[in-house]
């Protein structure tokens, strides 16, 4: 699996978001009119528009990005890793410096971004933010009129699948089934929002966010067939 590419060319990547707004009430009223059509898909009757409003975090008409980390494989025998975090309130900032510093990574070539899920959500998300927030997408990120083979995104989901669309496998599961440390063993996507906008704890959820992107690379690793990554062997960097 996957003998034609080096891991020294793949940026490991994941995002954290949260909703717009820390609570339904304080939504725009025009976005509210359409988060309401928008929770009728999956709300039960007895649920207001309010009720599931922690969900809107994961749309990214209704949601913002406030970490995104990034991880490369600096070295090998043994693997060095490196991660590096773009956080904070002020998203447009921070989609900035990842721009920044991913168009300087795929000046490779053959350079490839990896992400777990990512083909459905990391991805797109960061395409449409970036749209909303008036910015140019990385070309890497871009892929409006590329053929198949044009398309540098990896994604440890799909590849787990082997053509099987029928079912959704977890990074957790995934780490759990194949023996690699969890990144879960702090706190879950499903808390990030209470964390971000009642602690006000974003390191905390940055540490969460870069032991995600750890996971994955150790998981394409495993598909690879190559030794793993060690944690002496893993640093966070102010610039790769």
């Amino acid at each position: 699996m996957l003998s034609d590419k080096r891991p020294e060319d793949i940026l490991f990547l994941d995002i954290e978001t949260v909703p717009t707004a820390s609570s339904y009430d304080l939504l725009d009223p025009s976005l509210q009119e359409h988060w309401d059509k928008k929770s009728r898909q999956f709300r039960n009757e007895d649920e207001t528009p309010g009720d599931v409003y922690q969900r809107a975090g994961i749309y990214a008409e209704f949601g913002k990005i406030i970490c995104v980390s990034a991880g490369v494989i600096c070295s090998r025998d043994p693997f060095a890793f490196r991660l590096k975090s773009f956080y904070g309130d002020d998203e447009k900032s921070l989609l900035s410096g990842f721009t920044e510093m991913v168009t300087k990574f795929s000046r490779n070539r053959e350079a490839l971004l990896c992400a777990h899920n990512g083909k459905e959500f990391d991805y797109p998300y960061i395409a449409r933010r970036m749209v909303i927030n008036g910015m140019k997408i990385p070309d890497i990120l871009d892929n409006a009129g590329k053929k198949p083979w044009e398309v540098h995104l990896l994604d440890t989901l799909d590849l787990w699948k082997f053509g099987d669309y029928k079912s959704y496998t977890s990074l957790s599961l995934l780490t759990s089934v194949l023996g690699i440390p969890t990144p879960k063993d702090d706190i879950d996507g499903s808390m990030v929002a209470g964390i971000y906008y009642n602690e006000h704890d974003i390191k905390r959820i940055v540490k969460y966010c870069e032991k995600d992107v750890l996971a994955v690379a150790r998981v394409l690793i495993r598909f690879m067939n190559l030794p793993g990554i060690d944690d002496e062997r893993v640093e966070s960097v102010t610039r790769f």
